[in-house]
């Protein structure tokens, strides 16, 4: 096996959680600027009519996205002239999958990552220039993509998971260094030195600000992180997107539409969608449906597996667990973790807020009712690692 396989995905992970909304965000920076033009002069010689901006709320009832990121060199800068870097041509392997579940009243939202040594059974899929690829068993997850497209990654997931998912999205690994670029770097925290001379990753513990090449690195190593297993690299893909979604959410970053305008068009270059997600209108519902959750009610969680002696070098999904956390997102519930964290992490320090003063001179509105209580959580065995979108982990180097 090569030392790296498949790692270039993993810098597109940054853009699956939250492409998305980002570009749904700037579309609705966009209508809102819109909105603001004055009524235009009438040129006589020039037809056409203007159309009204469409009112967008958002979306009805829970969502379910699943969005992938290949391996592949296609069309991928200068990565696919480079012997150094193992990858795919063509369609490439899904070697980072995800499952975005929003819940049908807008309170809580779950991402699942499945990881890509996970043997499963895939079922049949239409191949997208026409045909079918056969069923296969004990097959890796990361091999539906090439198999049969995006729709094939989409019934593979639907097998294991349960879930009907309506939306989907494909990231090639180019998008981190336009995304971490456009928003100014993403800050994270680092509990040991990390080094990885396989990806050139060389950083100092304490927070460091990565962004570019360096936060290509840090979500491309293996060898530098945890017990350097392509499970390790999971956990820092959550804490990589809960420190990028907490500098989303923030009014500096929301305020400013350049910053949105470039997130959006960098994650539309690099995405292919369904085509039950290519309308904006759709994009900004499900933007609209996701804006208000709290961040501590935003779970990433990795799906329950373990090693076993007849498959060297993959993993079997790890029961009860997967079944506990499939029937949670099947009845709509919130998940609520044990604490125990992926295998490259360790807990940060805790996030500090300050509330935001109201300007002199503004007046308040009256408060709005209070929400009535949802559901209560599933807890979840604690063979489901992961973290919440508010919480601030460390990445630990690799000791092995």
């Amino acid at each position: 096996m090569s030392p790296i396989p498949g790692l270039l995905i993993y810098a597109g992970v940054i853009v699956a959680v939250l492409a998305v909304s980002v570009a749904s965000i700037a579309g609705i920076a966009v209508w809102q600027t819109l909105s603001n033009i004055k009524p235009g002069v009438h040129l006589s010689h020039v037809r056409g009519t203007n159309e009204p901006i469409p009112q967008v709320g958002s979306i009805d009832g829970a969502v379910n996205l699943l969005l992938t990121g290949t391996d592949t060199r296609t069309g991928q800068g200068g990565f696919q002239d480079r012997a150094d870097l193992a990858g795919s041509s063509g369609a490439g392997n899904n070697d980072v999958t995800m499952v975005l579940h929003i819940s049908a009243d807008h309170q809580h939202a779950t991402v699942v990552s499945i990881p890509r040594d996970l043997l499963v059974n895939i079922p049949a899929c239409p191949r997208p220039k026409g045909g079918i690829a056969g069923p296969v068993t004990n097959a890796m997850f990361n091999t539906t993509l090439s198999r049969g497209g995006l729709g094939c990654t989409v019934l593979a997931t639907e097998k294991l998971t349960g879930l009907d998912i309506q939306y989907a999205a494909e990231i090639s690994f180019d998008g981190v260094i336009e995304m971490s670029n456009a928003v100014g770097g993403v800050t994270v925290c680092l509990a040991t030195n990390l080094n990885d001379k396989y990806v050139g990753l060389h950083l100092s513990a304490g927070e460091q600000t990565i962004e570019g090449s360096s936060a290509l690195a840090f979500l491309r190593s293996r060898h530098g992180v945890g017990d350097g297993s392509d499970l390790g690299r999971i956990s820092d893909q959550q804490l990589f997107m809960s420190s990028l979604m907490r500098k989303l959410t923030s009014a500096g970053v929301l305020s400013n539409p350049l910053t949105l305008y470039s997130l959006a068009n960098a994650a539309v270059r690099n995405m292919q969608l369904s085509d039950t997600l290519t309308a904006p209108t759709t994009m900004v519902a499900i933007a609209l449906a996701l804006k208000n959750i709290d961040l501590n009610n935003v779970v990433f969680v990795e799906w329950p597996t373990k090693s076993n002696p007849a498959f060297p070098g993959r993993v079997v999904a790890q029961q009860p667990a997967d079944n506990i956390l499939a029937a949670a997102l099947d009845a709509d519930q919130p998940v609520q973790l044990s604490g125990k964290l992926g295998r490259a992490t360790v807990a940060g320090p805790a996030i500090v807020t300050t509330p935001t003063a109201t300007p002199t001179g503004t007046s308040t509105a009256t408060p709005a009712a209070t929400a009535a209580p949802g559901p209560a959580p599933v807890a979840l065995p604690a063979d489901v690692t992961g973290q919440t979108a508010a919480q601030q982990t460390c990445a630990k180097g690799y000791r092995g």
